[in-house]
């Protein structure tokens, strides 16, 4: 579909780690930086309804990211608005679907429509790209600490 991203990864996390790595601003805080900011500083109210507020900064500008959740199905779907400079401050919705694959794996897919145009899109994938590579990234170095513990 025309200014929609579609994006999969398998993460080696169970879905509930992986839901609680996008409701939790201390988790947020770590692997959602796409396109190389300095930091990031969420705040979450991870509750249908419930609002957010994501600062990304680069390089001392600061880029404000908005949004509400419209559903949370623990551990296996979130759904939220999201709003930033880079969709021209317009309405775009995301959604992350998970899926157990076996052996403590999730198999993520991201969905990101109403993109207001290919520029937005083009912008969007390489931020996803980035953030969700982070985030599989990771769990892989976490791993050996869980098949230990």
């Amino acid at each position: 579909m025309a200014n929609e991203i579609r994006l999969a990864r398998r993460i080696a996390a169970t879905p509930a780690e992986v839901f609680d790595a996008w409701t939790r601003a201390d988790q947020v805080n770590q692997w959602l930086i796409p396109a190389g900011p300095d930091s990031t500083r969420a705040q979450l109210d991870p509750r249908v309804g419930g609002r957010f507020h994501i600062d990304m900064t680069n390089e001392g500008t600061v880029i404000p990211h908005d949004g509400e959740y419209l559903r949370l199905e623990r551990p296996h779907l979130l759904e939220f608005t999201w709003v930033s400079p880079y969709t021209d401050k317009k309405r775009s919705v995301v959604t992350v679907e998970l899926k157990a694959a076996g052996r403590g794996e999730t198999d993520l897919t991201l969905t990101h429509k109403l993109l207001p145009s290919t520029k937005a899109v083009d912008d969007h994938t390489g931020g996803w790209t980035a953030a969700l590579d982070e985030l599989v990234r990771r769990y892989a170095q976490a791993e050996p600490k869980r098949a230990a513990g």
